[in-house]
Formats: structure tokens, sequence, C-alpha cells
């Protein structure tokens, strides 16, 4: 076992920890009798020899001893090592651009790119040990090797027909789809391989006996020729579904026993677990992933299929709904009525993880949560007052505290106004999730209750080194209420900031001082004191908050303008303009120092000088082209540029095609695969509302 193991000079290779001496230990460990000292092993491999996908020379030395591992029948948890070779080695250079961006050999930690070629090299030479794996007496080696062989064998052709063979003896549900998977995994990589295979999974979606490999024939086949889906997907689908879930009535399956691990893996593992526990047919997830990804912007019919599973009598697939859900409203856009409105119906489930999914999937939504506010209201009843089935015990209706503030937030991000009483209890509470604070901004004049209680709770917040996380929340929910009772709570905050964050936890106060408006007239003299301040950030805020305060020009116009002058940092620009912009007319007179911002190299400068210019001084035929310019150069910029427009009215009726382009595009402008922010629905939304409004306008002013 590990033969020759001793003879490498490992103290002379690396990882991600530096020397990687520890290497021969982590390998017997993997070999070990013992299941705890197994997962530790393979944590230590996952967290330094091959730490996030990376290859080093220790990950290529240890590849020979993986593969004796994995060739050993006498070694358990094979299936691991198959995974975690099969991670090594299936890295395809040739179509990860961005992996290949990363690679910059000016970085202290740089790997260079051949060691991920030699890796698919060494296992690839290696690879005929996979081929006997597929009808290993161990399932979790069955359920590795498929993938295994799709992604590193180097001769597809052979793989792709035991892959087939192997099918039609293979058992086990869950590794029947793995082999299934691996025969699209070869047509996708494999353009000689591919017609052949599709007409063979478009065979096997229909021939099978299982429901559950037709589903996932069919998933692969779409993936694989996406272009080809048959326009009766969705009732062939939903089709799918109700067979598997009568087929899979009775008990599901339990999991494996295995030793607890304070392992990275160990808790993943669980975390995967408990998301099966309970559940028939928890691989139906994957399989509707795949598919959703394959039909990409036909979005309505991924409402369709969303919708079908969201009627289901089974808990877990109606889970499922959510979750795919939640990444298609993040990309696309769509009619989501229905769907919203059958998601609000799962906060009375009895079952806590779909009342968690659809929680999560409505906080995120704001007003296209409205659909859903009847059923958040319900939830967040008192018992015996609308509180749905599964509610906890006590007074409330919530299951535990994040159970409510999650269904609360997503009330309030609705503009609900059945909130305000609510979160006047959260108020009173020792703690108060921050996003409820800044969800005030939306609900009207009938969030002003709520003005003491947040004044209260700036009152109590202590003048230390946190001052500026406690307090901005609570700052910015008393701008959005108008709660200028609290003047002097927010003096005392402006005032005694500590070096920490001051100025950041200046520019907050200021902006809360200016929302009060002439309300705020005792803070005048702090608001004079800083216009001279050395952050930008901070002089802008008192000269719009001083001119809310008193509506005078002579000191806030020349304390704006020192910061649009030449060599001034495009952040600090940025700030003066926008405060101009805000201004309005009254300063008409600081156009010529926004004008040179029209020409800078920095977008957002561009961006915010032409807003500001015409803002002052009505010149739209030289803050047009600019803003237009910008439009299609950063997307993100689009926003701002959007409530320009729509302020301008006629005289920007030469942004009508830009306008309807963007009313007509299914894709959300802010849309990025694979990450997301609580407010990009949000934003995306605001901006097709400021587009039809620019555009009305626009409109009118052609008549």
């Amino acid at each position: 076992m590990l033969t020759g193991i001793e003879e490498v000079d490992w103290a002379s290779l690396g990882h991600a920890y530096g020397p990687a001496d520890d290497v021969p230990e982590l390998l017997r460990g993997l070999a070990s009798a013992d299941p705890a000292e197994r997962e530790t092993a393979l944590d230590g491999m996952y967290g330094a020899v091959h730490h996030q996908g990376d290859v080093y020379d220790s990950t290529l030395a240890c590849i020979p001893f993986l593969l004796e591992l994995v060739a050993d029948p006498a070694v358990q948890d094979r299936g691991s090592i198959v995974e975690l070779l099969t991670s090594i080695g299936g890295i395809e250079l040739d179509d990860d651009e961005e992996l290949l961006d990363e690679l910059d050999p000016e970085d202290e930690e740089f790997i260079p790119a051949a060691n991920y070629a030699m890796a698919a090299a060494a296992i690839a030479a290696g690879a005929d040990v996979f081929l006997g794996l597929v009808a290993d007496p161990d399932p979790e080696v069955r359920l590795a090797a498929p993938c295994a062989l799709a992604s590193l064998h180097p001769e597809p052709a052979r793989a792709l027909c035991l892959l087939r063979e192997r099918l039609t003896v293979e058992r086990d549900t869950e590794v029947r789809l793995a082999l299934v998977a691996a025969v699209g995994r070869i047509a996708l990589r494999h353009a000689s391989l591919r017609a052949e295979t599709v007409d063979w999974l478009g065979w096997l979606a229909r021939a099978a006996q299982d429901p559950g490999l037709r589903l996932a024939a069919l998933a692969q086949r779409a993936r694989c020729a996406p272009a080809d889906i048959p326009d009766d997907v969705v009732p062939w689908v939903t089709g799918l579904l109700e067979e598997i879930r009568v087929a899979a009535q009775g008990p599901a399956a339990g999991s494996v026993e295995r030793a607890a691990t304070p392992t990275l893996i160990g808790q993943v593992r669980e975390l995967l677990e408990e998301h099966a526990a309970g559940r028939p047919a928890p691989w139906t997830e994957e399989l509707l992933r795949t598919l959703h990804a394959a039909l990409d912007d036909r979005v309505d019919d991924r409402i369709a299929l969303i919708l079908a599973q969201l009627r289901s009598p089974d808990w877990g697939q109606r889970s499922d709904a959510i979750w795919l859900c939640g990444g298609l409203i993040r990309i696309w856009r769509g009619r989501y009525e229905e769907v919203v409105r059958l998601v609000g119906a799962q906060l009375s489930d009895p079952e806590p993880r779909l009342r968690e999914a659809a929680t999560s999937f409505l906080e995120r939504l704001f007003e296209l949560g409205a659909p859903a506010a009847d059923a958040l209201a319900a939830r967040l009843a008192p018992t015996g007052q609308g509180a749905g089935r599964g509610a906890g015990s006590g007074q409330t209706g919530f299951v535990g505290r994040s159970g409510r503030d999650g269904a609360l937030l997503a009330l309030a991000r609705a503009g609900d106004t059945r909130a305000v009483p609510l979160l006047a209890r959260a108020l009173e509470e020792r703690e108060v999730r921050r996003e409820l604070l800044y969800a005030m901004d939306g609900l009207g004049p009938s969030a002003a209750m709520l003005a003491p209680l947040l004044r209260r709770r700036l009152a109590e917040v202590e003048l230390d080194e946190r001052l500026h996380d406690r307090a901005a929340p609570l700052l910015f929910a008393l701008g959005a209420v108008r709660g200028s009772q609290a003047v002097p709570e927010v003096l005392r905050v402006l005032r005694g900031a500590p070096s920490n964050r001051r100025d950041w936890v200046r520019e907050a106060a200021l902006r809360t001082l200016a929302a009060f408006g002439p309300a705020a007239e005792a803070a005048v003299p702090d608001m004079r004191r800083l216009l001279a301040a050395e952050s930008a950030a901070v002089a802008t805020a008192a000269a719009l908050a001083l001119w809310s305060a008193e509506g005078d020009r002579g000191e806030v116009l020349p304390a704006l303008e020192r910061w649009l002058r030449p060599g001034t940092s495009g952040a600090d620009w940025c700030a003066a303009a926008q405060a101009l912009g805000e201004i309005g007319p009254a300063a008409a007179v600081a156009a010529p120092a926004l004008r040179p911002g029209l020409a800078s190299r920095d977008l957002w400068v561009r961006v915010r000088s032409a807003a500001a210019l015409w803002r002052v001084s009505g010149d739209a035929a030289a803050a047009l082209p600019v803003l237009l310019a910008a439009w299609e150069e950063n997307r993100h910029a689009r926003m701002d540029i959007a409530e320009c427009l729509a302020e301008m009215g006629p005289a920007a009726s030469g942004a009508q095609l830009v306008i309807l382009t963007e009313l007509t595009r299914r894709r959300r402008h802010n849309a990025r695969e694979g990450a997301s922010g609580s407010h990009d629905i949000h934003l995306d939304e605001k901006l097709l509302t400021v587009c039809r409004a620019a555009l009305a306008r626009m409109e009118r002013g052609a008549f």
C-alpha cells in the first residue's frame, strides 16, 4: 500500500499552506480503517493539497497514490477519492477563461497553467482503473465512477459504450441517474458523439420504465440540445414528477450513520443529509435544475413548471420549486404574480424547511412580494388571529425569531403598511435585525409612528468603536420616517463619533438631518462647521443638510465647488456633483464647474456631472449624449441615467429607442451568474418602473 511514498521529497513540494511534508500522513489517513480519520484526511486534501481547486506540485505527486488507493477494494470510502481525482483532473483550461485570467505570474501564489494540464494527463494515463469501478460492490464507488469516466478517460467512445451498457443492469436509482448524467457530459464535451447520444437520450426519455430515469434522460437531452427542447416539455415533466411522487410514496430512506467529525466536509455532508431527510426522491431537485438551465430564457415554460411543482402534494417538490424560482426570478423578468402567491401559501405549511424556503425567497422580492402580503400578514398575526398551521406556541404565529423577522422583512419591503405595528413591536425588543430598519423607507406616512421608538433606541447607542454599525441603520430609519423630533439624539451621535469610522458616522447623521429639512435648524452650526471637513462625503452631506435646513446657497455652493477642481478624486467629484444635482436650479451658477466632468475618463464622474448639469441648468444638449454613451458602457449606471431621462421628459426624446430596448429585454440588467445581491431584483424592477415613466413623458411631449 502506497509503495514509494517515502521516496518522494515532500518537504521540497508545497501546497496552500506551505511545505507539503504533512501529505504522506493525509494519504495514509485516506486508507485508514477509522471513518473519522478518513474524513479528516479527505478534508485536509481539499483544504491544502487541492485548496479551492488549485493544483500544486504536491497535488501532482499525490496522483499515483490516489489511483493506487482507488484500485484497492480493501480501502473504504473510495468513492470520495474518485471524486477528489475527478476534481483534480477535470479542469478544462480551454473552456475556463476565468481561471486563465486568474493565473497571474506576478502573484506570490501563482500556479502554472501547466500544473492543471499535467494533472489531467496523469490521471488520464491511469483512468482505466475507473472502468472497473462502474460494477464495484460499493454503491458510493459506482456513484462516483461515471463522472470520472466522462471527465477523465482518454477514450470517450469506449467510456460512453460502457456507461450505456451498465445502465441495463444497474439497480441503484442514484447510480442510474449518475450514469445518465455522465452520458450527457460526454456528449457535451465531444461533438463527434453528440448527435448519436442525443438520439439515445431521447429514446430513453420515452422508453425507460422508471419515471426518474426518463426525467434524467430528458434533462440531459435538453442540456445537450437546448435548441431542440420539445414544445410539450412542461406537461411531459409534470407528468413524470407525478409518477415519481406516486411511486415514491411510503417511508423515505434514512441517511447512513457516520461518525461526526469537526471538518468542513463533515458539515457539508450533514447539511445535505438534513436537506434530503424525509424526502423519498430528493434527487429530482438536481434533475430539474439541469432542465431549467437548459431552458434558459424560456421563462414562461420555466414558470409553468414551477407553478406545477408548487401545486404538488409533495412538500419536497414545492420546496424545490421555491429554490429553483429564486434562481429564475433573479436573472429573468417575467410575470411572477401567481408564483409569489403560491409561495406565500407555503408559509402555513407544517414543514419548517418549506416555510423557511418560502420566507427566504419572499425577503428578496420587495414590491414583487405584494401577492404574498396577505399570507405574510397572516403568518405574523397573533395565534388565533390568522396564524396558519404549524404556528409556534405562545402569543405569536412565528416559528422562531428568524422566521418572524424574515416574514416581517418581506412584508415591509413589499410596502405593506400592516408591517408598521409589527415593526413597532420589533423595536421594543433587545436586538433588531438591521435590514428591518433599512426597510422603513417604503412604508409611507404611516411609519411616522415609529419615530419615538427609533429615537429612544438611538439615544441608547453607546458612543464607542461600534457606533457606526449600531447607529447607521437607526439614522437611516429616522430619516425615512422623518422623525425630526430626534434632532438632539442625532446631534449627540454626530458630535460624539469616535475616531473609528468617524467620517462614516458623520455622513450618516448629516443625511438624516437633511431629511428633516427646516426642522433640523438646531444642527445648523454643526453643519456649517463640517462644510470644511477633509472628507468630501462629510462636506457634501453637510452642504445638503444646510441647504435643506436654511435654503441659503451662499455658503453651500462654494463648499461643493471646491471638490470640482482638477486633481479631485472621482469619488469626491461624484459626491459634489450629486449634491449639486439635488439642489437643482438654485445651483445654476455651478454649471461651469460641472462641465469638465463630462469629458472625464471616469464613467461615474461623467454620469454624475451630466445628470447634475441637467438638473441645475436644464442643458439637455450637453448632458444627453454623455448619459446615452454611459448607458451602453456600464449597465449598472442605468438606474441613475433613467431617473435623469425621466426628469428630462420631452428633452430626452432622443433616448426613446434606448428605453424601449430596455423594456423589451427579458434578462435583468444587473443579473450576474453565480452571484446576487439582496436588492438586485428590486433595483431592476425600479429601473423598469422609471423607464416606463420616462417613456410616457417623452411620448406626451411628442404630441
